[in-house]
């Protein structure tokens, strides 16, 4: 059992600061620098290394340990662990790892390929039931975006009903089981991470939204695949921009 420093370098600037210890020690379980079984620096060495607060080190390490990366023995150390064996039902998609904006890029390239193809599905083989709940969610949608209320509800159930709408139960169960973490607002601030007004932002996020309903409301799959590509590239666009600037920012 190693007791491993973390290397000495300028902590990257993050939205939230206990995000950026977090990611700081994932790279070096990544690259090798702490393995399983070492213990991690003690907090005041933490705080040190990275410039961060007490609270900031504490809510960090309990982030990590909710996502079963470390555990802290009491009165001896926090210790890395074995990778969890994913398991077989859940695909290894465990909400409680989508902490850093890498990890919310990552989602969002899955998102790309699942979401892409069951929107042109359910554009194929939506009811028109179906259909008349996608309008509602996104009137829902719609007027919490434009009188600045919490979207992230009715963006979440839009998405599902197109999955459901499918009619191929994996996509839904996917993006069931993943909750919230799909919409990056849940985590991050996307609209100061693409440099835009609230009001603007939302506005565009908006439009997307409607050119997915025509799409799927015309039966046009080509169109309703395209619409929803457009859609998250564009959020993944906008996050791999920022993340680029505050690495720059960083050096």
């Amino acid at each position: 059992m190693n007791t491993s420093p973390l290397p000495s370098a300028p902590p990257k600037k993050h939205r939230n600061l206990a995000q950026g210890v977090v990611a700081h020690i994932s790279d070096n379980i990544r690259n090798g620098e702490l393995e399983p079984g070492d213990k991690l620096p003690t907090e005041s060495e933490i705080m040190r290394i990275l410039g961060v607060s007490r609270t900031v080190v504490r809510e960090a390490i309990s982030h990590m340990q909710a996502a079963g990366m470390v555990e802290t023995r009491h009165g001896i150390g926090t210790f890395v662990l074995e990778p969890a064996a994913p398991p077989a039902h859940l695909l290894g998609l465990d909400p409680n790892t989508v902490i850093t904006m890498r990890d919310v890029l990552a989602l969002l390239e899955l998102r790309i390929s699942l979401e892409t193809e069951a929107a042109g599905l359910a554009a194929s083989r939506r009811s028109e039931t179906q259909l008349q709940q996608l309008r509602t969610a996104l009137d829902s949608f719609l007027a919490c975006a434009r009188n600045g209320s919490e979207t992230v509800a009715s963006d979440l159930q839009f998405h599902l009903l197109i999955a459901e709408s499918s009619s191929n139960r994996y996509f839904h169960d996917i993006l069931s089981h993943l909750g919230t973490n799909i919409i990056p607002r849940a985590r991050l601030n996307s609209a100061k991470l693409a440099q835009d007004e609230p009001s603007v932002y939302m506005e565009r996020v908006v439009n997307e939204h409607e050119d997915i309903y025509s799409a799927i409301a015309r039966k046009d799959p080509e169109s309703a695949r395209a619409a929803m590509r457009t859609h998250l590239s564009n959020s993944r666009e906008r996050l791999r921009r920022a993340q680029e600037l505050f690495e720059s920012q960083a050096q």
